[in-house]
């Protein structure tokens, strides 16, 4: 009698759990999972995109990091014009927000001046110098937009190693709205 009542449990529950994950899965695939929305940075309040922004001294770094970004609206598209020491860079920029509502920036046609790869997911069998041939320096510069500032994280990491602006040493540059 012990293994009948152990059977029918186990059909019980083996039913339990099927008609459980049929349930959810039908749920999944209802569900919108959408990454990016582009928006106008136009607000209602009046508040805008557009304008100018410079990187503030920094009290506790000797390092000099004079940069400024001026974004123009030009039909419907952005436009902007990057100036630093060693160049000056115009190029569209494009806007983008993620489901938690931040927004975004990137800078099209920047190329990064330093970019060693993802390390992380390397084989222990890989040449370094293999490794540093194939890859690509990346365009674009992006960057987080929030009120009136911009905040571009400008290097990464031992794992990840790249620096976008070597013009200045910060890890983030904040660039604020004058």
């Amino acid at each position: 009698m012990t293994t009948s009542f152990y059977k029918i449990t186990i059909i019980i529950l083996s039913f339990l759990l099927f008609s459980a994950c049929k349930d959810k899965s039908e749920s999944v695939v209802k569900e919108n999972n959408s990454k990016e929305v582009l928006i106008d940075l136009t607000d209602k309040n009046d508040e805008s995109i557009e304008g100018l922004y410079k990187t503030q001294p920094d009290p506790n770094s000797t390092d000099e990091c004079e940069i400024s970004l001026e974004i123009s609206k030009i039909k419907n598209d952005y436009v902007y014009f990057l100036k630093t020491k060693l160049r000056k860079v115009k190029g569209k920029a494009t806007f983008s927000t993620n489901e938690s509502g931040e927004k975004y920036i990137v800078l099209e046609g920047i190329k990064w001046d330093e970019y060693e790869g993802n390390i992380s997911n390397e084989d222990e069998t890989d040449s370094i110098s293999d490794s540093k041939a194939t890859l690509e320096i990346p365009v674009g510069i992006d960057a987080s937009y929030a009120k009136d500032t911009i905040t571009i994280q400008n290097y990464g990491n031992a794992m990840n190693s790249y620096t976008k602006i070597s013009e200045c040493g910060r890890k983030y540059i904040q660039l604020i709205k004058k």
